[in-house]
């Protein structure tokens, strides 16, 4: 007989999603490089993909054998929404490194639209 703290169930995975939000928002917040600020940005989008997969999972109450693939349908969208978001703000830092020669991201008040 199997104890139930060994078993995996969604207060597991959401645990690990608060753990990653928390960490995003930290690295956001203290990182004053723009790629760290990008790398927290990650974190929080990880975390949202955790928790639609999760919820997907366990909390599904449909009809019929096979479950519903709304969350990972939209988690799929959060990885390329995150790759479109890194792509962007890549080349966005680099134009910014060639005319300023800094990613800091204090530096940016600098810029004049």
């Amino acid at each position: 007989m199997t104890s139930s703290i060994f078993q995996i169930g969604l207060v597991h995975f959401v645990l690990v999603s608060i753990l990653l939000v928390a960490a995003g928002v930290a690295t956001m917040l203290t990182k004053r490089n723009a790629i760290g600020v990008l790398i927290g940005v990650e974190l929080v989008l990880n975390a949202a993909g955790i928790n639609l997969v999760a919820f997907n999972r366990y909390c599904w109450s449909g009809q019929g054998a096979t479950p519903a693939i709304d969350g990972l349908v939209f988690a799929l969208f959060i990885v390329v929404l995150a790759a479109a978001e890194a792509a962007v703000a890549l080349a966005i830092f680099l134009n910014y490194y060639n005319n300023f020669s800094t990613i800091d991201v204090e530096k940016a008040r600098e810029l004049k639209g």
